[in-house]
């Protein structure tokens, strides 16, 4: 007898020798596993068995499994480790299998999981001998398992670095690339491509936000569907990723068009844009490295896309700006260049545009050697327009002067043609006038100018006749013309209502009150003092204030 014990030893000790140089010639976790399985099947008679090992979770998992059915496996129960032994629904799961044994596998680390065999073939239990045997090949395949463990997560971490390696070269590579593209279109096809290049998307949508606006630049979705969803929901509710098991919660009607996951488009926390993803060819979820990757990829496209739209914007102003400095310069050749000398007159003129391009102009023409024309107008608006109709008046103004008609007769022809050439909405506040400079008389018509201050013996008098502005209607009421006789002294001021209407920071308006009041106490000074004065005053009383008027002021004095 006690040779016949000494033999089952002997076998016994020859068996776990061969089983540990099996399990141990190889760091493949299936291959361990599957072989625990046999030796054990093989050893105690038995046709099934299933080993569970603890997952990241803590939670036990079917790592492996011979003679058991696949509803038998999807059964096993969600089970923790201090739940072995104590949770009914593990033993029921036991007793309704057939499972007659259960033992841990332990390592120096712990519990990392557990195996259970079926019934033997004979029907008799297992003995204590058995269960010491059992024990013993776990623990000889505990550190296998382990070990390979240990492999399969270098394995994982290596994997996982590789994909943050070449993600990260992508996204270096991409920064260079979306840097040199100008165009959002462009800028979207490559964030697409680089998508379905990296993660096998199969269906996607990158929207570029703007307020309460958004635009396509690429999808192969249905926008219609789409369309309804951001009609529904702001773009800017979303400020983190958000991944199907929310959507089909919050927004089933996107996630009814297949979105799988929505990732923002952000600049310092403010979401520009969202990119929309479907599932991925290969149906492995998206993962928390590929979300920040997405988010990322993100981050670099808007950015380019926003850089894009500046530097389109810049281009814009620069071609506005030279539009602007064109007509500024149209606009100063059409003011005269010299003012002619007379005899009897000394005339000074003062002309600031409170933009690149203003609305105000003078002229003054020498018709003869007797007579000169002198003419100031404030032209609605500002910029392009403004210059190409004071352009227009300056036009007919030489023409009609050439014709030698009657003041008012001309102001009717001149209004006639400014009707037809401006748009509704432009007209022309208008005063000119002709001094003779043998008789010193004047001969004038107000279209509804800023009355002209005719300042003698300390009075002033306002030159008011005329009509109705330019450009606002057909001639159907002839504009009327005024002729005065001026005297040695007289002093006729014509201005805009820049200087009337200037504003401090206060927003209170400079007002005729305090321009009568100025020129009556300087009437007697020459015409470039006055001048000087008067925008002295003006200055002084805005006080740096910025301006959204020009000024514009023309002085005679009579000799």
């Amino acid at each position: 007898m006690q040779k016949l014990d000494n033999t089952t030893a002997l076998r016994n000790l020859s068996a776990l020798i061969d089983f540990s140089n099996l399990i141990n010639s190889s760091l493949d976790l299936d291959f361990t596993l599957n072989n625990i399985l046999l030796t054990c099947l093989g050893k105690f008679h038995t046709t099934k068995g299933i080993i569970a090992l603890v997952n990241d979770s803590l939670i036990l998992e079917v790592k492996a499994s011979k003679g058991v059915s696949e509803n038998v496996i999807k059964s096993f129960p969600a089970l923790k480790v201090e739940e072995i032994y104590n949770k009914q629904e593990f033993n029921e799961y036991l007793i309704s299998n057939s499972f007659e044994i259960l033992q841990t596998i332990n390592s120096s680390a712990g519990v990392k999981g557990i195996l259970i065999l079926g019934k033997k073939f004979t029907n008799l239990p297992y003995d204590e001998s058995d269960k010491e045997f059992l024990k013993t090949i776990l623990n000889v395949g505990a550190t296998a398992i382990e070990n390979s463990l240990i492999v399969n997560k270098l394995k994982s971490v290596n994997r996982e670095l590789d994909t943050k390696v070449n993600q990260l070269k992508s996204l270096f590579d991409l920064s260079k690339e979306f840097s040199g593209i100008l165009q959002p279109d462009k800028i979207g096809k490559l964030l697409v491509y680089t998508l379905i290049g990296h993660l096998l998307v199969s269906n996607y949508a990158v929207i570029v936000c703007e307020k309460d606006n958004y635009t396509f630049l690429e999808s192969s979705f249905n926008e219609n569907n789409l369309k309804t969803f951001l009609n529904e929901c702001l773009a800017n509710k979303f400020d983190k990723p958000v991944l199907s098991n929310e959507l089909k919660k919050n927004y089933s009607t996107i996630y009814n068009a297949g979105i799988e996951l929505i990732v923002p488009m952000q600049i310092k926390g403010e979401t520009k844009g969202l990119i929309l993803l479907g599932k991925r060819k290969n149906n492995l979820p998206y993962s928390q490295t590929d979300i920040e990757f997405i988010s990322s990829l993100g981050s670099l496209a808007i950015l380019s896309i926003e850089n894009a739209k500046l530097f389109k914007e810049m281009l814009e102003k620069q071609r506005m700006e030279r539009d602007l400095e064109t007509a500024r310069n149209i606009q100063k050749n059409l003011l005269p260049k010299t003012i002619p000398e007379l005899s009897n007159l000394s005339l000074v003129a003062y002309n600031i545009s409170a933009k690149i391009v203003g609305g105000d102009y003078y002229d003054i023409v020498k018709l003869d050697d007797d007579n000169v024309l002198i003419a100031i107008a404030d032209v609605s608006g500002k910029g392009v327009s403004a210059s190409l109709l004071m352009a227009n008046l300056q036009a007919f103004l030489k023409s009609i002067c050439k014709q030698k008609l009657p003041l008012n007769e001309a102001t009717n022809l001149i209004n006639d043609l400014v009707v037809e050439n401006t748009m509704m909405g432009n007209f022309i506040t208008f005063f000119w006038c002709i001094f003779k400079n043998s008789t010193k008389q004047l001969t004038y018509v107000n279209a509804g100018h800023n009355p002209p201050l005719l300042i003698r013996n300390s009075t002033i008098t306002k030159l008011k006749k005329g009509g109705m502005i330019l450009g606002f209607l057909p001639t159907t009421v002839t504009y009327v013309s005024e002729t005065i006789q001026l005297e040695s002294d007289d002093v006729i001021v014509m201005f805009t209502d820049g200087i009337t209407e200037a504003m401090n920071k206060n927003f209170e308006e400079y007002t005729d009150e305090r321009l009568e009041k100025l020129v009556l106490e300087n009437s007697k000074d020459e015409p470039e003092s006055i001048l000087e004065k008067i925008k002295e005053s003006v200055n002084e009383f805005i006080g740096g204030a910025e301006q959204n008027d020009d000024i514009t002021c023309l002085i005679m004095k009579v000799r």
